[in-house]
């Protein structure tokens, strides 16, 4: 892979007619990407002026990964103006949001180029059109939309879904859930999938910045009021810590991110748009504990990352029950549902499959790191143990005789270790409008 100097944001076009959007980028002028996305539907005239800012935030994070393929020691962005707290934002999300990406390349992330601040006209807020009490989810496939979705319906609340490129297992659930939706369509660069094969530096992006972003576009187009994420609180932990800084998988999906996010929105973008976490003060445990109320979706849902590869041709497995994300999953089904219907959602009893024992003691704790996957913490793992044991229908398998020999001794008060487990946090950005549906569903 060639080296290159400067990673250059060329420009952004959104053609109202057909509803697409160009994200060009190059390295040094001579190395060109074009990323698009498709925006389906009908949508409302909104000033391009705040089109504008949005567009701008989705060309900023969509570059993430084309710069990744050769991270050369300069940004230049001549799509619009940074000041200051604008270009401080962006350098977070870079260098945060690749944390991973350095980790696995052995790249120092402080090395990372950094947005540079220009002199900017302040931003003069403009009324845009939209529909009173509107809320846009987007939905990815997995049990805590879904959660989100089914809370927010049982309040009344007017829901539509987003969701970004076509997949027969996401049509499926969408059809499921009974609500409209959005669907939208990106189109990465194919440049990035050439240098690629020719050895280019990739690996990890913060993927829901890149969703956040979009979802703010398209609340701007078709005139949402909120838009309700779904992230919980258990990505706000990190992996491993190197040279002093923490590596979080998810670290788009925590609340340093929400509360970074949701304050740009309203300072470089439009005041008039909430943008939070329904789920934020809730571990993984607990949503799932309320996801197990909700049988009409058990086998429609899938959270394995491998389903959503690009390269990935056969889509009809909902669960390859192999990477750490199916393995913590089925822990965290374990604790509220019986084995006759683990083993129908998943295929087989995955606490019996031997070759897991390593993952599993991963996600306990018990050695080497916290795997790179949206998984929860060692806590919740072991609350989840502590009821699958208490059931008593998986205690003869090897990966529960695991738990009972190697952790379950060292486990002063097993009772406090679910209870905090389900406890909620206090920190969360979720307006005062929508406290009273989590209210009601306690």
């Amino acid at each position: 892979m060639d080296k290159y100097n400067s990673f250059i944001f060329d420009t952004f076009d959104f053609d109202q007619k057909s509803g697409k959007v160009e994200l060009k980028y190059s390295l040094d002028d001579t190395v060109r990407f074009l990323e698009t996305v498709e925006f389906l539907g009908d949508y409302q005239p909104v000033s391009l002026t705040i089109l504008d800012r949005a567009f701008l935030a989705l060309h900023l994070i969509g570059g993430i990964s084309y710069f990744k393929t050769a991270c050369p020691p300069n940004i230049q962005v001549q799509s619009g103006e940074l000041n200051a707290d604008h270009a401080a934002f962006w350098n977070r999300v870079y260098h945060k949001g690749l944390g991973e990406f350095c980790f696995q390349n052995k790249i120092d992330p402080t090395t990372l180029a950094s947005f540079t601040a220009t002199e900017v006209t302040p931003l003069l807020d403009i009324e845009r059109p939209k529909n009173a009490g509107s809320v846009l989810v987007p939905i990815g496939g997995g049990k805590d939309s879904i959660v989100t979705i089914e809370l927010l319906k049982k309040a009344g609340k007017d829901v539509t879904l987003m969701r970004m490129n076509e997949h027969p297992l996401v049509t499926e659930l969408i059809e499921a859930t009974g609500l409209p939706s959005i669907s939208l369509e990106r189109t990465l660069s194919q440049r990035l999938f050439e240098l690629n094969k020719q050895g280019a530096l990739n690996g990890h992006v913060p993927i829901t910045a890149y969703v956040s972003c979009l979802s703010v576009v398209t609340a701007l187009l078709y005139g949402f009021e909120s838009i309700a994420m779904s992230n919980e609180r258990s990505a706000n932990e990190g992996n491993i810590e190197k040279d002093g800084q923490m590596v979080n998988h998810q670290w788009s999906k925590s609340w340093e991110f929400e509360n970074l996010f949701s304050e740009y929105i309203k300072s470089y973008i439009t005041t008039d748009l909430n943008y939070f976490s329904l789920l934020r003060h809730l571990s993984e445990f607990a949503i799932t504990k309320y996801f197990a109320t909700l049988p009409e979706y058990f086998t429609k849902v899938t959270s394995c990352n491998r389903n959503w590869k690009i390269s990935r041709e056969d889509t009809s497995e909902r669960w390859c029950c192999e990477c750490p994300k199916c393995a913590f999953s089925f822990c965290m089904y374990s604790a509220f549902l019986p084995l006759d219907t683990l083993v129908e959602i998943f295929g087989k009893n995955l606490y019996s499959e031997t070759s897991l024992r390593i993952l599993y003691r991963e996600l306990l704790g018990l050695e080497g790191m916290k795997p790179f996957d949206c998984v929860g913490t060692a806590e919740e793992v072991q609350a989840a143990f502590i009821l699958a044991h208490k059931r008593g229908d998986l205690d003869s398998t090897p990966i529960m005789q695991m738990f009972l020999e190697e952790v379950l001794p060292t486990i002063k008060d097993p009772d406090k270790v679910v209870s905090a487990a389900l406890e909620p946090s206090s920190e969360h950005g979720i307006p005062e409008e929508f406290l009273s549906v989590l209210h009601a569903n306690n």
